[in-house]
């Protein structure tokens, strides 16, 4: 049933990133999403990672890894599994370290990552489409493939500025040629 499910996912996703990918060819579009769905079974086959938890997306054959765990133990596997799979260039692993939250905690954080998305959409200088929002305890972790640097660091200001948000974390990565 879980793999079921995660299936039903990864093609939702596939749907979703083929406007993303715009400016690969599409046998680098078929092989990145084999490669994504691949890393996300073996997220889930790893007992010890939350796969729930963990974000991923592939350009070109690298592996970016984001969002938040509770152990390093936790980070380090999610890492090992990527690079257990066929194809994979590199790995960046970014997830970030985070203990659990309470319930009032993430009702806050779902509130913080509507703003900040909201924020990025307005701006015409982020391709807001390019980058995930994650907030646990008012820090927020902007990740994704962007084209480049003005976008990355133009995305990060404006996260900061955005009220209830205590931290940033980038996890974004300008988009290897």
């Amino acid at each position: 049933m879980k793999f079921r499910i995660l299936g039903a996912m990864a093609a939702a996703c596939v749907a979703l990133a083929l406007p993303a990918h715009a400016d690969k060819s599409a046998g680098n579009v078929v092989d990145d999403n084999t490669i994504n769905a691949s890393v996300k079974m073996k997220l889930v086959e790893a007992k010890e990672v939350p796969s729930t938890q963990v974000n991923v997306e592939t350009y070109k054959g690298v592996v970016l890894l984001s969002g938040f765990v509770e152990t390093p133990a936790q980070k380090d596997a999610a890492g090992a599994a990527a690079k257990g799979v066929d194809g994979v260039k590199k790995v960046h692993n970014s997830v970030a370290l985070h203990p659990k939250t309470s319930m009032g905690t993430k009702l806050d954080d779902t509130t913080i990552t509507a703003k900040v998305k909201a924020a990025l959409m307005d701006d015409a200088d982020v391709k807001s489409g390019q980058i995930n929002v994650e907030t646990r305890g008012g820090i927020v972790q902007l990740a994704g493939f962007v084209k480049g640097e003005g976008m990355q660091k133009r995305a990060l200001e404006i996260a900061k500025g955005v009220k209830g948000v205590t931290k940033v974390e980038d996890a974004m990565y300008v988009k290897p040629e």
